[in-house]
């Protein structure tokens, strides 16, 4: 299977797919691993209410593109691999695709993003290592617009710390979190080239990073960006 699968047409005719007329459940996979991404397809491909259309890695540009375009019932992002930029792709969709309900993948050791993910509106919560039985509910139940939040992650996200962190750290640090530079952050954020360099030098402080590389790992794992 390509890379990204597919980027000009629909993953239509797969073993198992439901026939004309039938009442099925159009879902976006965005999965940064190959197999695991492969391995998906197949497993969606064989459920007769279910039909993927697109499937892609994680990227903010071609997975709205492509969400525009086909419109899915269900986007199943999955979050852990890059929680940055899963979180801007469950931003954008729920931004600029509402009707679209996010079913969301997040490692139990990432709590604190069930909350943002929730605050997002997302439909489903569910543990990455969940069995894949769990995931066709979750699935099934976000196409009704149901909320699914797995209760391990649910406990998790209630003892997790609280995020440390002001908006405008928040928005510094993700964008060097994707390698913008300090002149870059201080152009897009209208911010000047000091307070840029402040602002990073409370988040290295409050997160009790010795680097501005620690600072973002350590942060991305909490799920605070």
């Amino acid at each position: 299977m390509a890379e990204d699968l597919p980027r000009d047409r629909s993953v239509a005719g797969l073993p198992g797919q439901a026939g004309p007329g039938s009442a099925t459940s159009t879902v976006l996979l965005v999965e940064d691993h190959d197999l695991l991404r492969d391995a998906l397809v197949c497993l969606l491909g064989r459920q007769s209410d279910l039909s993927v259309v697109a499937a892609l890695k994680c990227r903010t540009d071609t997975v709205l593109s492509m969400a525009l375009r086909y419109r899915p019932d269900v986007a199943v992002v999955d979050i852990g691999t890059s929680s940055v930029q899963g979180m801007a792709v469950v931003r954008q969709l729920r931004g600029h695709l509402p009707e679209c309900q996010v079913v969301a993948l997040v490692p139990l050791r990432h709590p604190e993003l069930v909350r943002q993910l929730l605050s997002a509106e997302v439909r489903a919560v569910i543990d990455s290592d969940a069995p894949a039985e769990r995931l066709l509910q979750a699935i099934r139940a976000a196409a009704r617009a149901e909320v699914v939040v797995d209760l391990q992650l649910a406990l998790a996200a209630l003892r997790v710390r609280p995020n440390p962190l002001t908006t405008l750290e928040r928005g510094v640090l993700r964008l060097a979190a994707v390698g913008e530079s300090g002149p870059a952050i201080a152009r897009q954020l209208h911010l000047s080239a000091g307070t840029v360099r402040n602002y990073l030098s409370n988040v290295i402080s409050k997160t009790q990073a010795r680097t501005r590389v620690e600072a973002i790992r350590i942060a991305s794992e909490a799920g605070w960006l």
